[in-house]
């Protein structure tokens, strides 16, 4: 066994490889780039080498380096995590080469499952379903229309080397399959520097659904059954869970079965995910192999009770697995929501900065530690305090629970993502809540294009829509009484003239444009020596209690006998005395006031915000990479006007009106932040 790793890769999956090689007793190399110099990842190491500056391609997709640094500190092996160069045969080779061994397959499976149009002849050979399609490079749109007749419309347009979304168009006449073509083929090329494309069928109502490979250098593979993936945006996985409530034990079986056929076939030896496309008669085929270990390989670990990481480290140091098929367990159900930094209600924008507040849920059931069951794990590589950089990807947690079945796992997880406390940059929790809650998704009916069909037009606040409105108003209430009797039994009251705390309140929920919503809300204590009180909000009433420290954003409580968490802070800005509560998803801001100040309050005029009809502003943080106008310039409707760089994306702002513009507010290579100006127009 290995006495020394070296991590190439960061964050979370860089924190988690630490867990299991620190459980195994082996010592770990962390590698850094400038901007993470403070990360997680470094702290938890035994070891840390600096690779470079901040862009990935000058630092973590730096093989040289990282070999380098492996060989300084005598590490004996590197695992790549995944992501930068996990499924790169050419650094596998090179690291085999350097008499380093490489935690995951060899280099010769990396490049025979790496090419689309290459693994799907493999599969086809080994026996595995494919999507009928042509899968040779198709050289004009002409041959493309005629080849997409014959497979029959709908056909999927796809890149060879593509990923992500990227070279990827789905046509459903002759016009769509020859301009798709000419798009697919410019975008691979542009992106991946190969510009290959073949056509296949698209299966209609698709799911995606992988099967997670074990295979060592014995010949010996398993499958771990299956992980359900089919809620993406964009083609980007968003929520994930094993087992999949859709495919029937025949067909996790057959698909397990032809997912070992094809690790076979190439000599697999680590873990690896042959992904599927399932449609809506249980009918599958091939999509492609991921020769890495997958984000979403916690819920498998947790209905299995198997640690993948340690296996492939075993697998790497040449043991055998000890594991057969027929001891491979199904236990309950896992789910994971990946925690972005985004903002859902700005078109899932990037958002960066420094986490003034993090405070993740309870764990009961760690990283490594597969003894734990029915709890919560958090896999993150941030801290409270640390900066969630613009030059990597949004992720910042991993949120997986593991519950005794399917809707046990829903509740648990609604619970950890209203219990996950993420300030000073935005997150997709709201929309993560959102999806657990739709009636759809927990009744198990949904495809691959299920956001994309719920949420046309995007993510919006009434999207989220409570199912009890007036909680949410009597937790206001309820909280800021209990606020006003402490701080009125710390006030040193002159005895005699003491103030207290009344029972009326009147619950005014603010709007936008000044449309406020006034509750009526009585709120008196229980006698019951559980500090327990009954609010009363029009003819609903609510027996809340609460034992939450007054100072703390996460409230924990019963409200009618049902447990639930929340979020409740004070202070908005120009509202210093507002709540705001957060719950499932759905949040309110509210004034709590006696019912004289609720009336003054009343005929309060409304302030507007200042136009800023006439500026371009930054939607999100992130690096001005190019100002694409100047002073004076008319600048029609849609006009490039602006590049912002956050998050390895670039983003493109667009005038949205004609204009001639007035004054540069920033300059080119400048850090922005949210709302800034960019650009002034007369």
């Amino acid at each position: 066994m290995f006495t020394k790793i070296l991590i190439a890769n960061r964050g979370e999956i860089a924190c988690r490889v630490i867990a299991t090689a620190k459980k195994m007793g082996i010592a770990t190399v962390a590698v850094y780039s400038d901007a993470d110099a403070g990360a997680r990842h470094v702290k938890l190491a035994d070891e840390a080498v600096h690779i470079g500056p901040a862009p990935s391609r000058e630092s973590y997709l730096q093989a040289d380096r990282i070999i380098a640094a492996a060989k300084q500190t005598g590490a004996q092996a590197i695992h790549p995590g995944y992501g930068f160069l996990s499924e790169n045969e050419g650094f596998a080779r090179r690291v085999e080469e350097e008499g380093i061994a490489f935690i995951g397959p060899k280099h010769h499976a990396i490049a025979a499952m790496g090419d689309k149009i290459a693994s799907k002849k493999l599969a086809k050979e080994a026996g595995v379903s494919c999507i009928p399609g042509w899968n040779e490079a198709i050289d004009s749109p002409e041959h493309a229309v005629e080849i997409a007749r014959n497979v029959g419309y709908p056909v999927m347009i796809k890149a060879s080397a593509g990923g992500g979304g990227k070279g990827l168009r789905v046509a459903f006449d002759d016009k769509e399959a020859f301009e798709g073509f000419a798009s697919c083929k410019h975008e691979a090329l542009s992106a991946f520097g190969d510009d290959r494309v073949f056509i296949e069928k698209f299966v209609e109502q698709p799911r995606h659904i992988e099967i997670q490979v074990l295979g060592d250098g014995f010949g010996n593979v398993i499958y771990l059954n299956e992980r359900e993936c089919s809620i993406q945006r964009r083609h980007q996985k968003v929520l994930e869970e094993a087992p999949s409530p859709f495919i029937s034990e025949a067909t996790r079986k057959a698909m397990g079965e032809q997912a070992v056929l094809l690790a076979k076939a190439v000599k697999y030896q680590s873990a690896g995910t042959v992904e599927f496309v399932v449609g809506k008669n249980q009918d599958f085929y091939f999509l492609e192999m991921n020769t890495r270990l997958q984000v979403e390989h916690p819920v498998t670990e947790s209905i299995t009770g198997l640690d993948l990481v340690e296996w492939m480290i075993r697998i790497a140091a040449g043991e055998q697995l000890t594991v057969t098929q027929s001891q491979v367990r199904r236990d309950g159900w896992a789910i994971e929501c990946r925690i972005n930094a985004e903002d859902p209600f700005r078109n899932f924008l990037p958002s960066t900065g420094r986490l003034v507040r993090f405070e993740p849920p309870e764990q009961t059931m760690f990283q490594a530690d597969m003894s734990q069951r029915y709890g919560v794990r958090v896999d993150t590589g941030v801290f409270e305090g640390g900066e969630i950089p613009m030059h990597y990807d949004s992720m910042i947690a991993k949120l997986i629970v593991h519950g005794q079945d399917r809707n046990d796992a829903i509740q648990r997880m609604r619970a950890a993502l209203n219990a996950f406390v993420i300030r000073g940059v935005e997150s997709n929790i709201p929309f993560q809540a959102a999806l657990l809650g739709h009636p759809d998704f927990a009744s198990g009916h949904f495809n691959t294009g299920f956001i994309a069909e719920h949420y046309p037009h995007g993510f919006h606040a009434e999207d989220v829509p409570h199912e009890d409105p007036d909680f949410l108003v009597a937790l206001a209430a309820y909280m800021h009484r209990r606020y006003r009797a402490r701080a009125c039994g710390i006030s040193g009251q002159m005895v005699g003239h003491e103030i207290t705390v009344g029972e009326a309140f009147t619950v005014v929920v603010l709007g936008p444009e000044g449309q406020h919503v006034p509750h009526e809300v009585t709120v008196s204590d229980y006698v019951d020596g559980a500090g327990s009180s009954n609010v009363q909000v029009g003819r609903k009433s609510y027996k809340i209690s609460s034992s939450a420290h007054l100072g703390s954003i996460r409230v924990q409580g019963a409200c009618n006998g049902m447990g639930f968490t929340a979020q409740i802070e004070r202070g908005l800005p120009g509202q210093p005395l507002a709540l705001r509560v957060r719950h499932n998803g759905t949040q309110i801001d509210t004034l709590v006031l006696t019912p004289l100040r609720a009336r003054l309050f009343a005929l309060m005029p409304y302030k507007a915000p200042p136009d800023m009809s006439k500026y371009v502003l930054s939607p999100m943080p992130g690096l001005l990479v190019q100002v694409a106008v100047k002073p004076g310039q008319k600048v029609q409707a849609g006009e490039r006007v602006a590049v912002i760089e956050a998050m390895k994306m670039e983003n493109v702002l667009f005038a949205s009106a004609d204009g001639v513009v007035k004054e540069i507010k920033a300059a080119q290579g400048e850090s922005l932040a949210v709302d800034q100006p960019i650009v002034e127009f007369e």
